[in-house]
């Protein structure tokens, strides 16, 4: 019996010695949770906002899609399987994305809403590749553009969109004929 454990000892660790050394560890677990981290840091703020996709699925989608690059590279694939490995979880964050897009009728014309959410886990995706790949400036610097647009933009939207009313209330109050 005692042959038998001993075989089953030496299973397990077969199964679990694919971090082979420190080095190779400190390299997955800063890639994880830098995907996690910036995950998390855009679906904060859409959390915050209110938004249908929150800090939890950003997270996990980042880290997803850091483990679908990362686990091919560190097996030895070449650049023509990580091709095909990015283009698999492009189109399936594209289901996650569609999921989240509503057409609402109101009136006589459609409102398409979560258009900027679909966008927003694509855009989350890409940066846990490039986390995945090793790429951690880069996905930093991804993560701080878009959380400026998810940001900054809509301020600079009301502005244009405030001085477009007052412009059009003016010519309205121009062209009155009272």
């Amino acid at each position: 019996m005692n042959a038998w454990w001993h075989e089953v000892w030496e299973t397990l660790q077969a199964e679990f010695a694919d971090i082979g050394d420190a080095s190779q560890l400190t390299r997955i677990t800063v890639r994880l949770l830098m995907a996690a981290i910036l995950g998390g840091i855009l679906g904060f703020e859409r959390e915050h906002k209110g938004k249908a996709a929150g800090v939890r699925t950003h997270m996990l989608v980042a880290l997803g899609a850091a483990l679908f690059v990362l686990v091919p590279q560190l097996s030895g694939s070449q650049a023509d399987a990580m091709s095909r490995v990015v283009q698999g979880v492009i189109a399936g964050i594209g289901f996650l994305g569609a999921g989240t897009i509503l057409k609402n009728h109101e009136g006589d014309e459609g409102h398409v809403k979560g258009l900027t959410t679909a966008a927003g886990l694509w855009m989350t995706a890409a940066i846990g590749v490039a986390a995945g790949l090793g790429r951690e400036a880069t996905a930093l610097l991804s993560t701080l553009l878009a959380l400026g647009i998810f940001s900054v933009m809509p301020r600079i939207v009301r502005v244009f969109e405030k001085d477009h009313i007052e412009k059009d209330r003016i010519e309205k109050d121009h062209n009155d004929p009272r």
